[in-house]
């Protein structure tokens, strides 16, 4: 009984988990020593991922049979209306909140020569409406540029599109991708194993360097970005599960491990290879699984939306700007943009919320340097995301009528 207790991954990483916290409770400066343990975790599936999401949507794509064309409008279409709900949902909750009031001690004068500078190399742009539409194009090729996943992404849609069309032509190539596929999900299910160690650096560094009392001034932001998962997550993905027939808190349950897991991580990647084979066995078709777990990892990231969203308004208010109305209706036109150049690699919603300020230009670049205290600590983004999407590959097939609604229901209910 001990034993099989022990060889469980949640009750491994809780253990990973207090034990880091007495660590940095009880020697700061040993603690603060094991943040390479995460560092090294996160940089090894950050090089895996990418491979790994190419070989799914090459895989998948090629599979698919017909009424292909409806799939792809529809899982467009689900994930740009749920982009848009979660900056949505992000930016009421930041107005009614007000998180960079400063604790109810009006506008503060902020030095922003002061504050740690983002990346310099990140491009300026005018805040007027006519200089604003003749900055979109390149606000376009930035979301291609920001980062490697989305033209990778773009390059396994037109190679599986092509095998495809190729038919049996392509098929040695096919079964040697998927023969790799299926090596690298071996791999990186051995790999997971060692995120109980990942756990515990993480949660050893966080206490030693961001415990007591240097984060109050954001715990306003914090607690906002929270409450705007959980409105999200409580009202928009509970309402869609529900419309498809399922428990989001049933859904929550039964994928707590692979949760817990993205939490001590906070990359939304990490649990990947486990879910797939968790949707899989929940009723979804294969081919559904892969697209849309892949594609939602840059498309449908509502976590980063929503924290996007918080901290415009923080930085803002921190600084005393009142935005419009016109404002925050160009910041989602711009959002739904940028936000497509995002990935689920820890860290990369705050680069995208740097792009943001630079084409917005409501408050210096520069101000973002103020959110660095509290970065580690947004693991409510990474768990919306990953839920967002889970809730996603259910709802497409429904929508397609491809759900196996009793393997569905027996899996839930165990």
């Amino acid at each position: 009984m001990i034993a099989r207790i022990a060889r469980n991954g949640s009750v491994q990483i809780g253990v990973a988990l207090a034990s880091g916290l007495v660590l940095g409770l009880w020697r700061p400066d040993l603690a603060a020593a094991m943040k390479p343990l995460s560092d090294l975790f996160l940089r090894t599936l950050g090089l895996a991922i990418p491979l790994l999401m190419f070989a799914l949507i090459v895989s998948a794509i090629a599979r698919l049979g017909r009424g292909v064309g409806v799939m792809a409008a529809r899982l467009v279409l689900y994930f740009q209306v749920m982009s848009l709900l979660s900056l949505l949902v992000g930016l009421i909750v930041g107005l009614v909140i007000h998180p960079g009031g400063s604790l109810g001690l009006g506008p503060v004068p902020v030095d922003w020569s002061s504050v740690e500078p983002a990346d310099p190399l990140l491009p300026a742009a005018p805040t007027s409406v006519p200089g604003l539409l003749e900055s979109l194009p390149g606000t376009l090729v930035g979301a291609f540029t920001q980062s490697a996943m989305l033209p990778m992404l773009c390059l396994a849609i037109v190679l599986g599109l092509v095998m495809r069309a190729s038919g049996d032509r392509s098929a040695p190539w096919l079964t040697g991708i998927e023969r790799a596929l299926a090596l690298m999900l071996r791999l990186l299910r051995l790999f997971l194993r060692l995120a109980p160690f990942a756990a515990f650096g993480a949660m050893a560094f966080t206490v030693s360097r961001y415990g007591g009392a240097s984060l109050w001034p954001l715990l306003k932001f914090l607690g906002a970005v929270y409450l705007a998962a959980l409105c999200f997550v409580g009202g928009v993905l509970a309402l869609v599960a529900r419309l498809c027939g399922f428990s989001l808190l049933r859904l929550i349950v039964w994928l707590r491990r692979e949760l817990l897991l993205v939490a001590v991580t906070g990359s939304s990647v990490a649990a990947l290879p486990l879910l797939i084979d968790r949707l899989e066995r929940a009723g979804c078709p294969t081919e559904l699984v892969r697209l849309s777990l892949t594609t939602g990892y840059t498309f449908n990231l509502a976590g980063s939306n929503l924290y996007i969203a918080v901290a415009l308004l923080f930085l803002t208010q921190f600084a005393g700007v009142e935005l419009s109305v016109a404002q925050l209706a160009t910041f989602l036109i711009v959002g739904l943009i940028t936000t497509q150049g995002s990935t689920s690699v820890a860290g990369s919603a705050f680069l995208t919320l740097a792009a943001t300020l630079s084409i917005l230009q409501f408050v210096p670049v520069e101000a973002v340097g103020l959110l660095l205290g509290v970065e580690r600590l947004m693991k409510c983004r990474s768990l919306t995301n990953v839920l967002g999407n889970c809730v996603a590959c259910l709802a497409l097939a429904r929508w397609q009528g491809t759900l196996d609604r009793p393997r569905l229901v027996a899996a839930l209910a165990s």
